[in-house]
C-alpha cells in the first residue's frame, strides 16, 4: 500500500503539472494570435506589439526591426537590437495582450499624449525604472513602434541580463520557447538539475537520518525511532524540492515558465505532506500496538491494521482533491461529481461494497485476528492477512486460501486461538486380567500425575472408569492445560502420557489392545460336516 500510495501521488502530480493551467488569470503568451483584435484596429498598440513579439519568437529579427525607430547610424544593427529587445522583454515583462490598448490612438486614460502608449516599466541599470513605450509614426499607413528613447536603452538593459552569456553563445534553436514557455535549453537543463538535486538530497538525507537515528537510539521512547525509520522517502523528496528551488535562478526562467515550475514545486510539497501523513499512520499504529494500553486491550489492537488501511484510502482521496485544487481544477464540481459517481459505482459494484462492509464487520466483531488459528467449515488454518476485500488463510500444507469478506461474515467460524485452556481428553484401556485393586491403583496414579503437574487446571481433572468395554477396561481422562499455545500443549501432553505409562507399569498390569476371542464347541466338527452334506446335494435327473 505504501508504494502504491506514493507512486499514485507522484504520477498524478507529474501529469497534472504538465497539463494544468494556473489558477486565476495567467499571463498570455506573446506568441498567441488575436485575429479579431487585429481586424478591429491594425494600427493599434496591441496589433503592433503582437506582431513584433510574433516575429521575434519566430527569430525573424529583420522583420521585427521594422517596429523599432532605429537611428540612421545604427541601421545595420537593427536586427540585433530587435533580438536584444525581445530577450529583455521576455526576461522582465510577460504581456497580457487584453490589457494593451486596441485603439488607434492608444489608451486615453494613461495620461500620455495622443499617439503615445506605455506598455510597462523595465528595471534600469541605476536601480530605477525606465518606461517601455510605443509611439505612433507616419500619417498614412501609420504603425506603432518603439521610439528612439526606448531603442537607446536596449543595450543597457541587455547588458544587465543575468543570462546574457547563454543568450549570446547558445544556438538560436535552443533559445526558442517550448512547452509551458520554457526555452528548449531550459527543458534540457531542468531534468539535469533535478537529477543532481536528487543525488545530493539522497546523500544529505542518509547522513542526516543516520545521525538522527543514533541520537534517537539513546532515548527511552520508541516513537522517534519509528518516525526516523519511515521518514526517509518524504525527507529526501523535500530536500530535492528545496534544492531545485534554490538552483532555479540559474535557469533565468521567464515569468510563465517560472510560474509553471513553482506550481510543480508546490504540487511536490503537497506530495511530501500527504506522503508524510501516510507514513505517520503506520507510526501511530506501531506505537499504539506496542504501548501498554495496546497490550492490555488486544481486541482493540486487532483493529489497528484495518483502521490504518482505511485511513490511507481516505488520505489518498483527500490528497487527490487537494492536489487538483492546487493545480487550478474546479474542486467543488469535482466533489459533487464524485458523490454522484460514487453512488453509481456503489450500485454497480455491490459485491465490492459488500466485501468492504464485511471487512468492517470482521474488524468490529473480531471473530479472529491476524495470526490466529481458526477452523472455518472444512479446514483449519492461520489468519495471515485481513484486507479490505478479502481475508487470506495459511493452511498446514502452506497453501493460501482467500475468502471474500462478505462471504466470510456469513460462514461458521471457530477461533481456536481464543481458547484460554487446551483440553486433554483420552480413553485408555486396561486388559481384562487387571484386578479391581489394580484398577483403583491406576485411577489414583493417573489423578496424582495430573494434580501434581504445575500447568494442569486443578478444577477440571476427571479420571473415571467409564465402562467394561468389549476388549478392555476403559478409563476416561479429562484435564485442561493452562495455555493457548498448541506447541507447548503438545509438550506437556507428552509428559503426562509418559507418566500414565509408568503408573500402569508399576501397578502390575498393562494396556489392552483390540482383541476378539472365538470359542469352538466340541461338536463343532460333526455339525460342520452335516452342514456341508446338506449343501452338496446331487443334481436332479431330467
Amino acid at each position: 500500500m505504501t508504494r502504491v500510495f506514493r507512486l499514485a501521488l507522484l504520477a498524478l502530480f507529474a501529469g497534472l503539472t504538465i497539463v494544468a493551467t494556473p489558477a486565476g488569470a495567467a499571463p498570455e503568451s506573446p506568441s498567441a494570435t488575436s485575429t479579431e483584435d487585429e481586424a478591429a484596429s491594425l494600427d493599434s498598440p496591441r496589433a503592433s506589439l503582437l506582431r513584433f513579439l510574433t516575429l521575434a519568437r519566430d527569430a525573424d529579427f529583420e522583420s521585427a526591426a521594422a517596429y523599432l525607430e532605429v537611428p540612421p547610424a545604427r541601421t545595420a544593427e537593427a536586427a540585433e537590437l530587435a533580438r536584444r529587445l525581445k530577450f529583455v522583454i521576455d526576461r522582465h515583462v510577460w504581456f497580457d495582450l487584453e490589457t494593451v490598448s486596441a485603439r488607434p490612438g492608444g489608451n486615453p486614460d494613461d495620461g500620455l499624449p495622443w499617439g503615445h502608449d506605455q506598455l510597462a516599466e523595465l528595471p534600469s541599470p541605476d536601480g530605477g525604472l525606465d518606461p517601455l513605450r510605443l509611439v505612433r509614426r507616419g500619417p498614412e499607413g501609420a504603425r506603432w513602434i518603439f521610439p528612439k528613447s526606448v531603442v537607446q536603452r536596449i543595450d543597457a538593459w541587455y547588458e544587465h541580463l543575468d543570462n546574457r552569456w547563454l543568450l549570446e553563445h547558445l544556438p538560436i534553436a535552443l533559445l526558442r520557447p517550448g512547452p509551458q514557455d520554457l526555452m528548449w535549453w531550459q527543458w534540457i537543463a531542468l531534468p539535469i538539475l533535478i537529477l543532481l538535486a536528487i543525488l545530493a538530497s539522497r546523500l544529505v538525507s542518509r547522513v542526516t537520518l543516520a545521525l538522527a537515528s543514533r541520537a534517537a537510539a539513546m532515548t527511552r521512547t520508541e516513537w522517534d525511532d519509528a518516525v526516523l525509520a519511515r521518514i526517509g522517502g518524504p525527507f529526501t523528496l523535500a530536500l530535492t524540492l528545496g534544492t531545485t528551488w534554490l538552483v532555479l535562478p540559474w535557469l533565468a526562467l521567464y515569468a510563465p515558465a517560472e510560474a509553471f515550475v513553482h506550481r510543480g514545486l508546490r504540487g511536490g510539497l503537497f506530495v511530501v505532506f500527504f506522503w508524510t501523513l501516510q507514513r505517520m499512520i503506520d507510526v501511530v499504529r506501531q506505537v499504539i500496538a506496542g504501548s501498554p494500553w495496546g497490550r492490555e486491550h488486544p481486541a482493540s489492537r486487532s483493529l489497528l491494521p484495518l483502521g490504518a488501511r482505511v485511513g490511507k484510502v481516505v488520505l489518498f482521496a483527500i490528497a487527490i482533491v487537494a492536489l487538483l485544487s492546487e493545480m487550478g481544477y474546479p474542486v467543488t464540481s469535482l466533489v459533487a461529481g464524485l458523490g454522484i459517481g460514487g453512488l453509481a459505482i456503489a450500485l454497480a459494484a455491490q459485491k465490492t461494497v459488500e466485501n468492504l462492509f464485511g471487512a468492517f464487520s470482521i474488524g468490529a466483531d473480531q471473530p479472529f485476528r491476524e495470526g490466529d488459528l481458526v477452523r472455518i467449515e472444512d479446514f483449519i488454518a492461520t489468519v495471515e492477512f485481513i484486507g479490505l476485500r478479502s481475508t487470506r488463510f495459511r493452511t498446514a500444507d502452506r497453501t493460501l486460501i482467500s475468502i471474500p469478506n462478505g462471504k466470510l461474515a456469513e460462514m461458521r467460524l471457530e477461533s481456536l486461538a481464543a481458547r484460554d485452556r487446551l483440553r486433554l481428553s483420552c480413553v485408555l484401556g486396561l486388559v481384562y486380567d487387571t484386578r479391581a485393586d489394580q484398577v483403583r491403583q491406576v485411577l489414583a496414579g493417573f489423578e496424582a500425575v495430573l494434580t501434581s503437574h504445575p500447568h494442569v487446571w486443578p478444577e477440571g481433572i476427571a479420571v473415571k472408569l467409564r465402562s467394561l468395554g468389549v476388549s478392555s477396561l476403559d478409563i476416561e481422562i479429562t484435564a485442561w492445560f493452562q495455555t493457548n499455545d498448541y506447541a507447548i500443549f503438545q509438550s506437556w501432553r507428552e509428559e503426562v502420557l509418559l507418566s500414565f505409562m509408568e503408573v500402569v507399569e508399576k501397578s502390575g498390569t498393562s494396556f489392552a489392545f483390540p482383541t476378539q476371542t472365538i470359542h469352538f464347541a466340541k461338536s463343532a466338527p460333526v455339525a460342520l460336516a452335516a452342514m456341508t452334506a446338506k449343501t452338496e446335494e446331487p443334481p436332479v435327473a431330467r
